[in-house]
């Protein structure tokens, strides 16, 4: 016995393939509209999974740009106030020179003391040198001075090491230590040290001090000097370096999430003007095919 198709059925039929095909061409409308290829997590599980990770990937990229972005400024701060701190420095070594001369007499050598010790507030006022809006040279205690202008040569900050995250487990060292770049009033050797005591020499009149330890001790504390600006110039190439690799990963993971999510727009626009020719097809042929009533049938 062969099963009578009634029209009930072939309108069934018709609407289902109809309400398939609208489905289709809202999707391919959704993904040109939006330029995903991705509209839920139900459309490709695996790809929005992956996705979530490149997204969580890059966050934390850009975020590793920024403490970059901050070392690198900090780094540049602190090298210029290193070489102004150097070139100060240097200016005093000259003025011990010249006051070391045994042709100068008491009242030279006290006026020279005085130019010193002019040098040594500018030492300190340059180791207070702040960098958006924290100490350069205090340690971890960035809102705290670590010198007194016009004061005594104490340092008040700390040596503790700040660092920043420049990739996943990667620290790279922040700060130099006043302590260990200025030094204070008290440690012998320091450069802070050294020029108080050439002033107290200088006033003084001991030419044998200021032709013997003083110019020695002067010039080691300048080769301190210029290996802490070695450290914080490798630190810089080093920032520079690793800016560089992060910039990159950006780009290649960039590249991967849009390859995940993306739509690729010359096929969705080729699908799309085929769903609506399929669809346009199937109007056409539904109200040819389905009587409307029984006088059509009947015609």
């Amino acid at each position: 016995m062969t099963d009578r198709i009634t029209q009930s059925m072939l309108s069934t039929t018709l609407l289902g393939d109809l309400q398939t095909i609208t489905d289709k061409l809202t999707q391919t409308r959704d993904k040109l509209s939006s330029g995903k290829e991705i509209q839920k997590p139900s459309d490709n599980p695996y790809g929005t999974s992956r996705a979530l990770q490149l997204r969580a990937d890059l966050a934390a990229n850009k975020q590793y740009q920024t403490n970059v972005s901050d070392a690198s400024s900090w780094q540049d701060a602190t090298d210029i106030s290193l070489g102004q701190i150097g070139d100060l420095s240097q200016r005093a070594r000259d003025l011990l020179v010249q006051g070391a001369n045994d042709t100068l007499g008491a009242s030279g050598r006290a006026s020279i003391a005085t130019e010193i010790d002019q040098i040594i507030e500018s030492v300190k006022s340059i180791g207070n040198t702040q960098y958006a809006g924290r100490y350069l040279f205090a340690g971890s205690k960035t809102t705290t001075a670590p010198y007194t202008p016009g004061g005594a040569d104490a340092y008040l900050g700390d040596t503790a090491t700040i660092s920043r995250e420049i990739g996943q487990g990667v620290q790279v060292p922040l700060n130099i230590d006043g302590k260990s770049a200025i030094g204070d009033g008290t440690t012998a050797g320091s450069l802070l040290a050294t020029l108080r005591k050439i002033s107290t020499d200088l006033k003084a009149n001991n030419s044998s001090a200021l032709q013997s330890g003083d110019l020695a001790t002067l010039d080691t504390a300048l080769d301190g000097l210029t290996s802490t600006r070695a450290t914080v110039g490798a630190r810089t190439n080093r920032l520079d370096t690793a800016l560089s690799r992060l910039q990159q990963i950006e780009q290649t993971t960039t590249g991967l999430l849009s390859n995940t999510e993306d739509a690729d727009m010359a096929k969705t626009l080729v699908d799309f003007s085929q769903q609506q020719a399929v669809y346009q097809a199937a109007l056409k042929s539904g109200a040819q095919v389905i009587q409307l009533s029984l006088m059509d049938f009947l015609r």
